[in-house]
């Protein structure tokens, strides 16, 4: 159960990174005018990304403002899923491993 645990934890903060990353290259294709919202496929895709990764990168959004037109709040908030990921890892898991199982 506890391995169960650790692979769910460690999966949804792998798949919260590559959500981030889906999300910033949307975000720079719409910029570049390469794709456009009318199109509306993408315009679901860009507003599940949205709503699924816009709590993560709000709080970072509050605290650090755009440098020059850029927003480096994913680099950020991926760096903190890394560094969270790793704490999890080396803290909890083998608590969770040993008592669990």
């Amino acid at each position: 159960m506890g391995y169960a645990i650790v692979w769910l934890v460690n999966t949804i903060l792998s798949l919260m990174t590559w959500a981030i990353i889906l999300s910033a290259v949307l975000s720079w294709l719409f910029a570049f005018d390469v794709i456009n919202h009318r199109n509306r496929f993408v315009n679901q895709v860009a507003a599940f990304l949205d709503a699924l990764t816009g709590p993560i990168l709000a709080p970072f959004r509050r605290i650090i403002p755009p440098l020059g037109g850029l927003d480096i709040t994913p680099i950020v908030a991926i760096l903190t899923l890394q560094f969270l990921g790793i704490l999890f890892n080396r803290i909890s898991a083998p608590f969770l491993i040993q008592t669990l199982g």
